[in-house]
């Protein structure tokens, strides 16, 4: 180990006395110096945060998880392989993994790459034996108008990158004659053309197919638009075809990915060679994290790095937040799926806040994109399909129907199709099954934050405003003073002022979705809703972010039980003893008691009279 890697280098004499235009320092004056010792870096596995690249990832050495292993059961099934998942999600890693390690170039480079990991070990005979073309759709520059000339573009980049890197295995004058082909259909005919003149296969993987259905799904007039494209003629069903076309000779293999199935239905309506994964059982684990897995990276991280907590505290604390994902009803039970891109994160920034955890456990750049989901609720004005769904699913906890494996975009409007875009969207997912139906629920608290976020932004047509300082000094008087009844009536004020007479009109439903919504925005809580046993109105508890907070003080449980405008004074008070009755019992639970910690719980009835509050009282 070198000198200057412990310790702080002294400038001579001479130089010290240019830089400061003082007398040179004499040898005494050196020795009354004292030398400052640097802090031995201590060496770790990066953290591949954002990385979607396979090749950076292992030879940069970054962490990996290793999820080489499902290669082999790739390989056993269809050729055509479609495989849908909610967005950073890994989906662009695992494509990068593939193209590693089937392309011929990479040859020389399987020990180096793979040595290490299970596929390494354990090698198909079919490692290194394809050209490989990647195309990302979402680097298609285009509006539906000029998708055409997008996908022309995108495609003449990448084709011409193909054969500069596979020059010595592709006929001489291959570039020159795609050079000559004037679009995309066309030029990608022409390389398998060129390509079985040499007797080579081509392993095509398309990322983020359905990219352009983002407009479809956002913007109500591009629906003629995005049909023209990929029906009867249509550009993308041409493209499409192509790859049929070629698919069993030429094409050895296709992997396509994205997050929506509904290109997928109108593109491949007849492309009946490809299969469709995204529910298949042997693939749920294929992207995101296992807990198992995520365990083994926390050790490992705390083996090297001094964390002020165990993997078993960090999996606790992560846990509600990132876990939960199931992507095949056959897997309920046996295992769920936290999201990889929000695992890392907080690892990160873990380790960059000096090992304490982060203060927001919801990274800003993990957002879903409203205007889909938006767009649907368009549809119906009257919130009388689409948005009952959002309703039930606040109020009750749950809701149920049926997963369809795709639909065509005209089908979106259907209230069974846009339960399912939910589920490919990452905003619920399965959790077994009810009267015969799958059983859907919210995963995890960095969903539910989005989605009560998307309710709040649905409330009069995103005309709900409010004074975020002054709301954030209701927050912090209720968290650390026990002053609750200022937020409460804040709340209060906004729901009788934001709501519509159709809002009204659902009366029960509108208040607690708007209640949950609106205390899902205070920084110190997270809400817990739970269904009350006994067929009651679920109560809400707003459990304190203590990890974060360590030194808050209050925490609260709140009975929130609603009654029509009309109802008299003895009824009121009726309900309010059935409330203080309620509330008491569920204080006194195993969950509750574990999660305030070291607050004080207050025990709260809240009680609303058409949209007016009537009570809101400390049991």
């Amino acid at each position: 180990m070198l000198f200057n890697d412990f310790f702080v280098t002294l400038p001579t004499n001479k130089s010290l006395a240019s830089k400061t235009g003082q007398k040179a320092t004499t040898n005494q004056d050196c020795k009354n110096m004292t030398i400052t010792e640097r802090p031995k870096r201590i060496y770790r596995k990066r953290i591949p945060y954002g990385m979607q690249n396979f090749e950076d990832i292992i030879k940069e050495d970054y962490y990996y998880v290793d999820k080489t292993p499902f290669i082999e059961k790739i390989e056993e099934s269809n050729r055509y392989f479609f495989f849908i998942r909610p967005r950073r999600f890994g989906k662009t890693l695992t494509l990068s993994m593939l193209e590693n390690y089937y392309d011929i170039n990479k040859k020389d480079k399987f020990e180096e790459l793979f040595g290490n990991l299970y596929i390494g070990k354990n090698p198909t005979p079919e490692h290194n034996t394809y050209l490989t073309i990647r195309l990302n759709f979402a680097e298609v520059a285009a509006g539906l108008d000029d998708y055409k000339d997008g996908l022309n573009n995108h495609c003449r980049i990448m084709f011409n990158f193909f054969c500069d890197i596979y020059k010595h295995l592709l006929p001489a004058d291959t570039k020159e004659g795609l050079q000559q082909e004037p679009d995309a259909v066309s030029k990608l005919r022409y390389l398998c053309q060129k390509c079985q003149e040499v007797g080579q296969k081509i392993y095509l993987f398309i990322d983020e197919y359905d990219n352009f259905t983002n407009m479809i799904l956002a913007h109500e007039e591009h629906l003629m638009r995005y049909r023209n494209q990929t029906h009867g003629e249509g550009y993308m069903r041409q493209f499409f075809n192509t790859i049929k076309g070629a698919a069993g000779g030429i094409l050895g293999r296709v992997f396509v990915t994205g997050v929506s199935p509904v290109t997928m239905d109108d593109l491949t309506s007849g492309f009946n060679i490809g299969t469709n994964y995204s529910l298949a059982p042997e693939f749920n684990e294929m992207t995101g994290f296992t807990e198992e897995e995520v365990r083994e990276m926390f050790d490992y991280y705390t083996s090297v790095l001094p964390f002020n907590h165990t993997t078993d505290e960090l999996i606790k604390t992560i846990k509600p937040w990132y876990d939960n994902y199931c992507f095949a009803t056959k897997r309920y039970g046996k295992t769920t799926m936290y999201n990889s891109v929000m695992v890392l994160n907080f690892l990160d920034n873990y380790i960059r806040n000096e090992y304490d955890i982060p203060d927001s456990m919801v990274e800003t750049n993990i957002r879903i994109d409203y205007d889909k989901i938006r767009m649907l609720i368009r549809h119906d004005k009257s919130f009388s399909n689409d948005a009952s769904i959002i309703q039930e699913l606040v109020t009750k906890g749950f809701v149920t129907g049926t997963l369809n494996e795709n639909f065509p975009a005209e089908q979106i409007n259907d209230p069974d199709n846009f339960l399912s875009l939910l589920f490919y969207f990452g905003m619920i997912t399965i959790d077994g099954t009810y009267d015969g139906e799958t059983k859907f629920i919210i995963p995890n608290e960095v969903v539910r934050d989005q989605m009560y976020t998307y309710l709040l932004n649905t409330y009069k047509e995103n005309d709900l405003t409010y004074n975020a300082y002054g709301k954030g000094k209701l927050e912090s008087q209720m968290a650390y003073h026990g002053n609750f009844k200022p937020y409460f009536e804040y709340i209060a004020d906004c729901l009788k002022k934001y709501s519509s007479q159709r809002d009204k009109q659902k009366g029960e439903a509108f208040v607690h979705g708007f209640t949950l919504a609106l205390t899902s925005q205070c920084k110190f809580y997270r809400p817990i809703s739970e269904l009350d046993n006994d067929g009651g109105y679920a109560d809400i508890f707003l459990s304190p972010l203590c990890d974060i907070y360590k030194d808050m003080v209050d925490s609260y449980i709140v009975e929130l039980k609603y009654c029509k405008s009309n109802t008299n004074e003895e009824q009121a008070k009726q309900l309010f003893k059935e409330a203080s009755e309620q509330i008491t019992r569920y204080a006194d639970s195993d969950m509750v008691r574990e999660l305030v910690k070291t607050t004080k719980l207050h025990k709260l009835v809240v009680i609303y009279r058409g949209t007016e509050m009537i009570a809101c009282v400390e049991i």
